[in-house]
């Protein structure tokens, strides 16, 4: 499984775009639709299904315009679901007082479950904390996408709607269970090892 990032996003957020052989998945489309439009069409491959790590509107902007141009489905953990259709619960109101809202998930995530692209697998790991449907993706039991669970050096914010310090910290200690020498891809930042992340991490809790 290839992994390439498009940043910048919106708001320093990164977007990863997935590939196994013509079959594609983009994780979090923070970039402008048209970017990855072309990269799909420069790539030769159909998008199967958008990804989301949790709702903040930073991580969702692309979503709707993707799918009027893809026949991709978009996925997100069940506990994050409302944050789609609500500006106060996915921020994107408590930033810029505006009210913007996305239409609903085509299917809905729990914790443990294999998706296929291609011939590969990306398994949803439940990371709850940042918020209540925070998910990180283990891709072909290689490398981990993050999203704002784990940065390189910190983690995500908990003082968000359905953010909680405690579930956090439960979550990164639930990390601890991974290959420790694989190669994480946050939401935001460079990438990193995951045990290094989760050191760093350690001393701000």
């Amino acid at each position: 499984m290839k992994i390439e990032n498009f940043y910048p996003g919106s708001w320093g957020s990164n977007c990863y775009l997935l590939t196994v052989g013509n079959r594609a998945a983009i994780v979090d489309p923070s970039a402008d639709a048209a970017t990855l439009m072309n990269a799909l069409s420069e790539r030769g491959v159909y998008l199967d299904m958008i990804l989301l790590t949790h709702g903040h509107f930073d991580h969702i902007v692309s979503i709707d315009t993707l799918r009027e141009r893809t026949d991709a489905r978009l996925l997100i953990h069940r506990d994050d679901a409302e944050m789609l259709g609500d500006p106060h619960k996915n921020a994107f109101y408590t930033f810029f007082r505006m009210e913007r809202s996305y239409r609903a998930a085509d299917q809905l995530l729990r914790d443990g479950e294999v998706l296929t692209l291609g011939n590969e697998t990306i398994r949803v790991l439940h990371t709850p904390g940042h918020s209540a449907g925070s998910v990180c993706y283990l891709c072909n039991n290689a490398f981990l996408i993050t999203g704002d669970t784990l940065f390189e050096d910190t983690y995500g914010r908990c003082d968000l709607y359905g953010g909680s310090h405690a579930l956090l910290a439960n979550s990164l200690a639930a990390l601890r269970r991974l290959d420790q020498n694989m190669q994480i891809y946050p939401g935001h930042g460079a990438p990193a090892r995951l045990g290094i992340a989760l050191d760093l991490a350690a001393y701000q809790l």
